[in-house]
């Protein structure tokens, strides 16, 4: 078990490494201490790479004496798998009863056979402080490749408000009392969000590194079929399986979310605040994809100017190019028609893809999103076939021309 230390989202690079250990009816490990600092692009070169991650936010419901069952979609397979656990937004320690991993099912349901103890320093329990997180051992567990896992928490004390990602695109299952062994959840609640899970890595020596998909609620699915798999970085992963490539794909979408302001209640904090926790702290990070954040700027009550847009932009390519990282620059998607479109939001849009766009950018690519899923005919919309009918978000076929418009050649 390592502990990454309190989430001060403008911190260091952390390198995340875990030991063995078997489950132990000792007390709870309680985490303390700290990770010295080092580039998380390491971690491939060790054979770690990240399968699964998602962003985390304030604003979640509490838990008391309740087991929340979570369904995560894998990107690459590994013979090795490790959990970590973010309390980023908690105010008190929090009591982890008890985590399993399996194969799912259907619905709730778990592969018995499957069902694997998760171990924290050779412990069954872990208690993290307030604002920190916390990395699993190694569990001896066949990860498959574009599947569905189920990681089972038992929190067996009163939680108060959680650290979650709202937007999950997949049905999180809630029962009462310790159900962390149960075939299914029996009585259980649903609900949209993921809690406290926050990554899930696994052991595959021949992989080639992470990338991470980083943005909004265009990047985090919205507009997508829930439990489909069908966000345009899902598809990306199912692309880059059918190249032949060993990839790790990461989505730190946060719908609502800004590049130039924090938001509450499920917004997350701003791009420039979260990058280090949310990009660079990811196991074997090589690649990031900057997206959507600027649109809700532009759409905002007060946005801001675009030099203030582009000037963010800026230090956000500069940061990722300084943790060794090849950054991917994407173009803003069309939004006229759109609650929060307005004229001058348009002509924000324009700036900014205008400079992605532009030779003196200091992007390694462009990810042309505007060009992939306009109306060639009103260049300022969606083409109808890509539009989840919202006119901000796509749907299911804008998402699969945006994972095309990807150059897999970006990531030799």
């Amino acid at each position: 078990m390592r502990w990454d230390g309190a989430a001060g989202l403008a911190g260091g690079v952390i390198l995340l490494l875990a030991g063995c250990g078997a489950v132990s009816a000792s007390p709870p490990a309680t985490v303390a201490g700290s990770v010295p600092a080092s580039p998380s692009a390491g971690a491939a070169a060790e054979g770690w790479v990240a399968t699964w991650g998602a962003a985390m936010t304030d604003g979640g419901q509490s838990f008391h004496r309740q087991t929340v069952r979570q369904i995560v979609h894998t990107s690459v397979a590994g013979d090795g798998a490790r959990l970590r656990l973010s309390h980023a937004f908690g105010t008190t320690p929090l009591v982890i009863g008890g985590v399993h991993v399996a194969r799912r099912a259907t619905g709730s349901g778990i592969e018995r056979a499957t069902d694997t103890a998760v171990t924290f320093g050779g412990k069954a329990t872990v208690t993290i402080p307030a604002g920190g997180s916390v990395t699993s051992d190694r569990v001896d567990f066949a990860v498959p490749a574009d599947a569905d896992l189920a990681v089972s928490v038992y929190l067996p004390a009163t939680t108060g408000e959680t650290t979650r990602h709202p937007l999950a695109t997949q049905h999180t299952y809630i029962g009462t009392g310790d159900q962390l062994t149960a075939t299914t959840v029996s009585g259980a609640t649903t609900s949209s969000s993921y809690f406290f899970l926050t990554g899930l890595d696994v052991f595959d020596s021949g992989a080639d590194g992470t990338i991470v998909a980083f943005g909004a609620s265009i990047t985090d699915g919205l507009g997508s079929t829930v439990g489909a798999a069908r966000r345009w970085p899902d598809l990306l992963a199912d692309r880059l399986r059918a190249d032949g490539r060993t990839i790790g794909v990461v989505n730190t979408g946060i719908s609502g979310n800004r590049l130039t302001a924090d938001g509450r209640d499920g917004r997350g904090e701003s791009a420039a605040h979260r990058f280090d926790q949310d990009v660079l702290q990811r196991t074997g990070v090589r690649w990031v994809i900057i997206s959507d954040d600027p649109l809700n700027d532009l759409g905002s009550t007060h946005p801001p100017a675009t030099d203030e847009l582009i000037g963010a932009y800026r230090q956000l390519i500069d940061r990722g190019h300084a943790a060794g990282i090849k950054v991917i620059c994407s173009t803003l998607t069309p939004f006229h028609g759109a609650a929060y479109w307005s004229s001058a939001g348009e002509r924000g849009r324009t700036a900014v893809n205008a400079f992605v766009r532009g030779a003196g950018s200091g992007c390694d690519a462009v990810l042309d999103q505007d060009t992939a899923t306009h109306d060639p005919a009103a260049p300022t919309r969606y083409l109808p076939a890509n539009d989840s009918g919202d006119h901000l978000h796509p749907g299911d076929k804008g998402m699969q021309v945006i994972a095309e418009a990807v150059d897999l050649d970006w990531l030799d």
